[in-house]
């Protein structure tokens, strides 16, 4: 309760600083070019690597609009940026626009720190994907805009699953699947007994979550009766798909089975792997020389949908990224058009024409049957994501989740480990709603 009231306070607070230092009508019925001020983007390094000239465009977009307004571009780094932005806002040097991880909307919707969006004013928001749309939506209002989508796929080298099982392409059934690997072992295992055909980290919990909704399991419900989200790892169908990861950890996990899914892309570069479960731009990871990748391996990695249990793909965790406007911003009118600029239908096709998933599922569509994108373009309509419940997003339920799955590795049941985990999610839950 005591987290509830000061969010409470937060919200209240937030919100007097919208009304005091939000734009002023002034400002924003002035003539465009008349405008004079500055927005400040926080946008992770991505953007930078991969799209920067998408960037420069649309800035250039901005400025022909507003020639006297600039627009300071700060790039930031996944490992900090979180710390940062909440520094940043509890001071007076905060951005206008931030780009938010979909797991990471939530907290800062609850804060009040950022301000509620009319999707009517961005291009495709009709379309938007819903797993994308449900992270920036709270009591039915909007508080960000979809950016880009992400969904985890198989990832595996074709020179290991030639020379192993005589395959050019990886099985579309999990049984097969795992024969393939079972061959593949055999074969380049022989020289390395750390050597794993599969490549699954047993504190890799987006990828044990994936087994769970592939047995209709869920990490937690909500409780129309008693108006309350309660754990549900403890219900037959998620013990099902817990069991089922650990079985496949244990058995095709030849490195250390306790560590997390960070270094996966670096142990295939090192050939310690044949397959590995992975976002789709990690394929780009393991060839990539300059992020301690292995060039030489270019052109024989390849993606895949991920066979799951009974005979269906493997439900992925639907990732990616938004666009919020902060409350405290005093030029929030101009922040918006960036934001619409910076997703608007052209944009998407700059990002589309990179294999990266637009925000939408108009022009999604073509990118599924693209060999390049296909895969991963399909692992989208059927993704799962965490619990849309206030404080989901606290560190410590994913601490939960990593270290339910290690007591079962190190020997507890899955019963007694789905039970305790159960215990804390709903301890924490309450202690946050």
């Amino acid at each position: 309760m005591k987290r509830k009231l000061i969010a409470a306070i937060g919200v209240a607070g937030m919100m007097f600083s919208v009304a005091a230092c939000g734009s002023d009508d002034s400002d924003s019925a002035k003539d465009p070019k008349d405008r004079k001020d500055t927005v400040t983007v926080w946008l992770m390094v991505d953007a930078q690597s991969t799209w920067p000239e998408l960037v420069k465009d649309v800035n250039a977009q901005f400025k022909e609009k507003y020639p006297n307004v600039k627009v300071n571009v700060q790039y930031q780094q996944w490992a900090d940026k979180a710390k940062k932005l909440d520094t940043a806002l509890g001071g007076d040097k905060f951005p206008d626009v931030v780009e938010l991880g979909n797991t990471e909307t939530m907290q800062y919707i609850l804060n009040g720190a950022v301000a509620e969006v009319d999707p009517k004013k961005y291009d495709n928001s009709d379309t938007w994907i819903q797993g994308l749309k449900d992270t920036c939506t709270f009591e039915g209002k909007q508080y960000c805009v979809p950016y880009y989508a992400g969904a985890r796929v198989a990832i595996y080298n074709t020179d290991m699953l030639k020379k192993g099982a005589g395959l050019d392409t990886l099985p579309e059934t999990e049984d097969e699947m795992l024969a393939a690997l079972d061959k593949v072992a055999a074969e380049s295992g022989k020289k390395d007994k750390r050597f794993s055909s599969l490549y699954l980290p047993g504190r890799y919990w987006y990828a044990a979550m994936s087994y769970v909704a592939a047995y209709d399991g869920k990490i937690a419900e909500y409780d129309e009766g008693a108006k309350e989200w309660k754990g549900a790892l403890s219900s037959p169908e998620s013990q099902k798909g817990i069991q089922h990861f650990i079985d496949l950890v244990k058995k095709y996990n030849k490195a250390d089975q306790t560590k997390d899914e960070q270094d996966h892309a670096n142990v295939m570069a090192n050939e310690k792997a044949a397959l590995i479960y992975g976002n789709g731009w990690e394929s780009g990871s393991v060839i990539d020389g300059k992020n301690n990748g292995n060039p030489k391996l270019e052109g024989k990695i390849l993606t895949a949908g991920m066979p799951g249990p009974n005979g269906k793909a493997l439900p992925s965790f639907i990732g990616g990224s938004d666009l919020a406007i902060t409350s405290k911003s005093k030029v929030q009118d101009l922040a918006e058009d960036w934001v619409s600029m910076f997703t608007s239908e052209k944009s998407m096709e700059v990002l589309a024409g990179k294999n990266i998933l637009p925000n939408n599922e108009k022009q999604l569509e073509p990118l599924k049957a693209k060999p390049e994108t296909a895969p991963i373009a399909n692992a989208v309509p059927d993704a799962w994501f965490t619990p849309i419940a206030p404080g989901w997003t606290s560190i410590e339920k994913e601490e939960v989740l990593e270290n339910m799955l290690l007591s079962i590795l190190k020997g507890d049941s899955v019963a007694d480990a789905t039970k305790e985990a159960d215990s804390k999610i709903n301890e924490l839950i309450n202690e946050e709603s």
